[in-house]
């Protein structure tokens, strides 16, 4: 009864600090006071529950989240900070390595989403022969709901 818990317990903690340190006002982290840093708290307690609980599949949820939640703190905060399409494939390539790190599943899609993703990231003119990869991210970017549609569908199809 005590893992089924764990995750409200992180949860409550989490919230809690996070409240407490508005209260105080500590001018350090008043870049913190965002709705950025309840998504990072919500990772990082999916995180811990999920090494605590050795229940290895919240390990991919947990670091999409805290991801997510650190993008967008550093979208809003700093200015040098990324904003490209590309973060968001990156930043699910890394949540499927840190699951497959523990589960052994999703470690080679993982590495292979991440390296399209930096690739893309930062590659500021792509040689001539990949110019269909430009096409490709165009289409990509205007029609990216179907992906979620297909992946939805599959999902539901799949036997178990």
């Amino acid at each position: 009864m005590k893992r089924q818990h764990s995750f409200a317990a992180y949860m409550l903690i989490g919230i809690g600090v996070y409240f407490l340190l508005r209260e105080l006002k500590i001018p350090i982290i008043t870049d913190f006071y965002s709705w950025p840093t309840l998504l990072i708290i919500i990772g990082i307690a999916l995180l811990i529950h999920s090494y605590t609980s050795r229940d290895y599949q919240h390990l991919l949820t947990g670091t999409a989240v805290l991801g997510l939640g650190i993008h967008f703190h550093g979208l809003s905060h700093y200015t040098f900070w990324i904003d490209h399409w590309a973060v968001y494939p990156l930043i699910a390539g890394i949540a499927f390595i840190v699951r497959g790190l523990r589960t052994k599943s999703g470690l080679f899609t993982g590495v292979i989403i991440t390296a399209i993703s930096i690739f893309l990231m930062f590659s500021v003119q792509l040689p001539a022969p990949l110019g269909w990869v430009y096409d490709l991210t165009s289409l990509l970017e205007r029609f990216w709901p179907l992906i979620l549609i297909g992946i939805g569908i599959y999902w539901l199809k799949k036997k178990k």
